[in-house]
C-alpha cells in the first residue's frame, strides 16, 4: 500500500452560489487518559464551533487546517493529513448566506498560546466529546466529534504476519 502524500492547492474563486472549500481542525489533547476537543466562538454570533477557515496557497489541506487553529485559537500541535470528514453550514458574509464545506483533520496539540491573533475576537473551552458535541449547533460537525477517536484515525495499518515454513 502506498502512502501518498497531501499536496499544496489552489482553489479557484467561487461565484455568488457556489459552494466554498474550507479546512478545519479538529484539536484535541488526552488529560487523565480522556480525550478533550477544543471549541470556540464565531466572532459575530458567538456560537460554538472548531476553527476553520479559507484555503492558504502553497498550502496543504491540513496545513490550512493547522493555522487556523493557531490564529483562531492559539494553539499548535501535529495535524494529521488525513480527514476526519466534511460538513456543510452556510456562511453569512456581506449580507449574504453562502454555502460552504469544510474538510476536518485532526490536531494533536501540543502547545497553548497565550496571546494570537483572535484572542480577543473568540473564547476558547475544552471540553470531552459528549460535551463539545452538544455545544457545537451544526449536527454533522457534532457527530464527528462524539465518533472522533485518534487512536482509529491515525493508528497506522497493522503489518501481515508471515508463516514460517
Amino acid at each position: 500500500m502506498s502512502k501518498e502524500k497531501q499536496q499544496p492547492i489552489k482553489l479557484p474563486a467561487a461565484g455568488k452560489r457556489e459552494i466554498r472549500t474550507q479546512f478545519g481542525a479538529l484539536c484535541y489533547r488526552v488529560r487523565n487518559d480522556r480525550i478533550q476537543v477544543l471549541v470556540i466562538t464565531t466572532r459575530s454570533r458567538k456560537n460554538w464551533i472548531v476553527p476553520k477557515g479559507w484555503p492558504v496557497d502553497r498550502a496543504t489541506p491540513s496545513q490550512s487546517a493547522a493555522r487556523e487553529a493557531f490564529e483562531e485559537a492559539g494553539v499548535e500541535g501535529k495535524v494529521s493529513s488525513k480527514c476526519l470528514g466534511i460538513f456543510s453550514y452556510q456562511k453569512e458574509l456581506d449580507g449574504d448566506d453562502l454555502p460552504c464545506v469544510v474538510a476536518l483533520f485532526p490536531l494533536k496539540v501540543k502547545r497553548i498560546h497565550a496571546i494570537y491573533p483572535e484572542k480577543g475576537l473568540r473564547k476558547r473551552k475544552w471540553l470531552n466529546r459528549k460535551k463539545a458535541a452538544a455545544l457545537v449547533e451544526n449536527p454533522e460537525l457534532s457527530q464527528m466529534i462524539k465518533d472522533f477517536s485518534p487512536k482509529s484515525k491515525l493508528r497506522k495499518p497493522a503489518k501481515s504476519a508471515k508463516k514460517k515454513a
